[in-house]
Order: structure tokens, then C-alpha cells, then sequence
């Protein structure tokens, strides 16, 4: 099937003939917009983890369990929602979780304990992926030859949104409270739940099987295609470095020798957030078959940036060095799979993605949980230990992978 062929009758008549790519300019901006909305979600409690501590009463290792919570309700949600991405209208969909998130969302900033900030928290996660069923939407709208630029600007939104999240929540929570930054990313859930519902053209389902077979089919597709497990394990050993360093680097930063306020840490987060220009190029890499050897390159650069992380106990900077290339080694990776996974069977996207991010995003709920616990017995170095061995890992595994058998697969051409 042509990429023509899947965009929407819809679409197609909206789209100006002079569009970039055959895909008008105000709807990449809106899907990068409501991606990087609705991933913020799992992240915004990040900076508050200290002063969630002190209002619950819990231990830095147990309140790290929120962000780890939060991510497998995420996992849950990729599981057993954005496969109905392939089955349902798509329009109704997103409106359907976006109701249920601001619910959820309501529900945290009303919380009166910690139990429940935790489940409002894996509800509200797993109705976030949202963002997860606009990429491959973006994906469907893109001709084959720009699939990569395309998705790419979307998913820097979506990169954006997740570093933004951290600088958001802590300016807010100094200015109007913590249970403000809950409360207000529900209000923008249900504008922007308004938003797409009236911007987004109908989308037909690319299936009419049952939903469970929908499920056993998105199983199935890990199975048959080595690159999507591939890809997803990479990127699980890279989203587990990623979820430790942001998971307990406010504690550092709190901590005895910075003395940082929540607004200080939203700031350094806001340093982070460079690491997101990296996307757009890594979709053009993607495009000119840089793939295989830009993902080495991704993996090595992560490494080293955690190596460089450990010696920045004492140095702002280098804290700040460190996170930007993290964040650009994660996203890098990111982009460069999700162009192969995309590649595999256009009809499928929806599943493909499904697995591809659940397998990453059980990477992130475990860094996040690795890395509490790491810092809590052995301080930032273990934290760092943990981040330079991830990607090394990585790096192992992607020496394994024979460049006949990448070219076997689409979107992963040997540089």
C-alpha cells in the first residue's frame, strides 16, 4: 500500500498541494503539541519527588515509586490500548482516554494519601498514550520518503514535552502548590481533548478483527519481525539510563551540596530539554540510511555522558553537559527505531508501535526503580555505575547485529 493510500479521504481534501511532504504544516505542529501534552503526564511529579516525600511521609525509595507506577501504567496502556489504534476510529479513541486522563488527573491533585496519588497516577499513565497513537497516526499521513522527517518533528514535540514537563511542574508547584500541577494538566487534557476532536480528519480502522485477536496479533508481530524485538530492547536499555538519571537527580540537586529549590531543578531540566533538537536530524539519518551506524553512535554517546555524570556530584556543569547528551543519545535512538518499526507492515503501525513502546517504557519503569533504590544505598556514583553499564549493553548487543541481516529489514539500511 502507498503512503498516499493511507492518508484519509478527509485529510487529503484539506491538504493544500503546495503542503511540505504533502502534509500541511499546522497539523504536524498540533500532533507534536498534543504529544508532548499528554507524555508530560508521567512526568511532572519528577522535580516534586522531595516535596511529595515531606507532605506523604514516605522514604525517597518508596516516592521514587511513583514515577515507576506511572510508567507501567503506561506500559499497561500500550499494551492493551494503542492497538485499538488499528480497530477503532481513531478521533473516538483519543477522545475516549483524554476524558479518562483528565479524570485521573482530577483525582491526583485531590489526593489526600499516598496510595491514592499512586493509583490516579497509574490511571492516568495508562490513558496517556495518546501520544502513542498520534505518532504512527503522523506516520500514516507521511510519504515514504519523508516517513523519517516527519515523525521525527513530531516526536521532538513529544521529547520536548516529556524535559519541559520537569521545568513546568516546578515553577508551578513553587508558585500555586504541588496539587496545582495536577490540577492544571487536567484542564489542558480536556482543551486539547477538544482541540483534536474538532482538528484531526476521521481516520478508518486498517482492521476489523475482535479486539483479542487484535492482541494476539500485536504478540504475534514480535514474533515475525527480529527487528521490532531488536529495536525495542535497545531502546528499553536506553530509556531504563534515561528514567534513573532524571528519576533521582533532583535528589542531588536538593541535596547538601547544591541546595537547589524545586524551581532550581525544573531549571537544570530546562538545560535538558536541548537534548530534544536532536530529533529532526535523526529522522534525516534515518531517511538517508544512517540508521545502523548512528545507533552505535547514539549508544556510545549515552555511555560516555553517564561516565561523565559520575564526576558531576560537585559540578553543575557537568550535570548539565551530561543530561543534554543523554538526551540526545535517547531520543536519537528513539527516532532511529521507531523509522524501522514504522517500516515493517504499514497496516499494523498502531501494534507495532504498541510493542515497540511497551517494551521500551518496562526499560524506563525499571530504571526509574533501579536507580531509587541504587541511589538510596549508594548515592549518586551508584546511579551512575547503573547509566554507564545500560547503554554498553546496548552497544554489545547492537555489535551482534549482522549488517546483511539489517538490510533484511525495512528503514534499517547499512550506512
Amino acid at each position: 500500500m502507498s503512503a498516499s493510500s493511507d492518508l484519509p479521504t478527509a485529510a487529503r481534501r484539506s491538504t493544500p498541494a503546495n503542503a511540505p511532504h504533502g502534509v500541511p504544516g499546522w497539523l504536524i505542529a498540533l500532533l507534536a503539541v498534543a504529544s508532548g501534552m499528554t507524555v508530560a503526564n508521567l512526568y511532572y511529579a519528577q522535580p516534586l519527588l522531595s516535596t511529595l516525600s515531606d507532605v506523604f511521609h514516605t522514604s525517597t525509595a518508596t516516592t521514587g515509586a511513583l514515577i515507576t507506577l506511572t510508567q507501567v501504567g503506561y506500559v499497561i496502556g500500550m499494551l492493551f490500548l494503542v492497538p485499538l489504534g488499528d480497530r477503532l476510529e481513531k478521533r473516538n479513541l483519543i477522545t475516549a482516554l483524554l476524558t479518562v486522563t483528565t479524570l485521573a488527573l482530577i483525582a491526583a491533585g485531590l489526593a489526600t494519601s499516598f496510595p491514592m496519588l499512586l493509583i490516579a497516577s497509574l490511571v492516568s499513565g495508562a490513558t496517556s498514550v495518546v501520544a502513542q497513537v498520534l505518532v504512527p497516526f503522523a506516520a500514516s499521513l507521511a510519504p515514504d520518503h519523508a516517513r523519517g522527517r516527519i515523525v521525527g518533528r513530531v516526536m521532538s514535540g513529544l521529547l520536548t514535552g516529556i524535559l519541559l514537563s520537569r521545568t513546568l511542574s516546578s515553577l508551578v508547584s513553587d508558585l500555586a502548590g504541588w496539587r496545582t500541577v495536577f490540577l492544571g494538566s487536567a484542564v489542558l487534557m480536556a482543551v486539547l481533548g477538544v482541540a483534536l476532536r474538532a482538528a484531526l480528519p476521521a481516520h478508518a480502522p486498517t482492521t476489523t478483527i475482535p479486539y483479542h485477536h487484535v492482541l494476539r496479533s500485536t504478540a504475534r508481530l514480535v514474533r515475525t519481525h527480529p527487528a521490532l524485538l531488536r529495536r525495542g530492547l535497545y531502546q528499553a536499555a536506553m530509556f531504563a539510563a534515561f528514567s534513573a538519571f532524571w528519576t533521582t537527580v533532583s535528589f542531588v540537586l536538593t541535596g547538601p551540596h547544591f541546595h537547589y529549590s524545586a524551581v532550581g531543578v525544573g531549571l537544570f531540566a530546562l538545560v535538558g530539554a536541548a537534548g530534544a533538537a536532536v530529533a529532526p536530524f535523526a529522522g534525516h539519518w534515518a531517511d538517508h540510511g544512517l540508521t545502523h551506524r548512528m545507533t552505535g553512535i547514539a549508544f556510545a554517546v549515552a555511555a560516555v555522558s553517564f561516565a561523565l555524570a559520575g564526576f558531576g556530584g560537585h559540578s553543575v556543569i557537568l550535570l548539565a553537559l551530561a543530561a543534554v547528551l543523554i538526551d540526545m543519545a535517547v531520543q536519537a535512538s528513539l527516532i532511529l527505531g521507531q523509522h524501522t518499526v514504522y517500516a515493517l507492515d504499514p497496516a499494523a503501525r498502531a501494534r507495532l508501535n504498541s510493542a515497540f513502546i511497551a517494551m521500551f517504557f518496562v526499560g524506563g519503569a525499571a530504571g526509574s526503580e533501579l536507580g531509587s533504590v541504587l541511589y538510596h544505598a549508594w548515592g549518586w556514583t551508584g546511579v551512575a555505575t547503573l547509566g554507564t553499564a545500560l547503554p554498553l549493553l546496548a552497544l554489545l548487543y547492537w555489535a551482534t547485529e549482522r549488517r546483511q541481516g539489517a538490510a533484511a529489514e525495512p528503514g534499517t539500511a547499512s550506512a
